[in-house]
């Protein structure tokens, strides 16, 4: 609980830029719930596999979808940059799939990872998938419940016993 309500305040000056560019680019506005899982809205956060910031891009995926990273700047700390790039990333995987779960499966676990345990294992939705454990891995079965679970606390904190920041 605890790491929630962190989250959910070091997230709140985020969420009206988020909103904003996700309302832009024509992704679900609760998907600006995402970092609240991924790092709990850490800009400087860093992954055991080295994805980095509140959108925990890795590199590769960051160069993909806009980001710079040298020597010098590594632009996946910048919750704005990050945030657009994230939502070109989530849109793109959304466009692969056809289906919001199943891109929020990819952005946590790879797109190539989601199809080929789509076309081995002849599923077409996320639950399906998620439902054998030698489909995906853990962390990727958990990672939507996760995700829809910090979206229905975010928008209805005080029936979970957490509190938001007044703005």
């Amino acid at each position: 609980k605890g790491y929630l309500q962190d989250g959910l305040n070091r997230g709140a000056p985020y969420l009206p830029m988020i909103e904003e560019v996700f309302r832009s680019e024509g992704v679900p506005l609760d998907l600006a719930y995402v970092p609240l899982i991924e790092s709990a809205f850490k800009t400087n956060a860093v992954s055991r596999a080295k994805a980095k910031g509140m959108w925990q891009f890795m590199r590769g995926t960051a160069l993909e979808n806009g980001l710079k990273h040298d020597w010098y700047i590594d632009e996946r700390a910048d919750p704005e940059k990050a945030t657009r790039a994230a939502a070109k990333y989530l849109k793109t995987l959304y466009g692969m799939f056809g289906d919001w779960h199943l891109a929020l499966a990819s952005y946590n676990g790879g797109p190539g990872r989601v199809q080929r345990a789509m076309k081995r294992y002849r599923r077409e939705d996320f639950w399906t998938l998620s439902s054998n454990p030698r489909w995906l891995p853990r962390e990727t079965r958990e990672y939507v419940p996760m995700i829809l679970a910090a979206v229905i606390i975010a928008r209805n904190p005080a029936q979970y016993g957490f509190t938001l920041p007044e703005p």
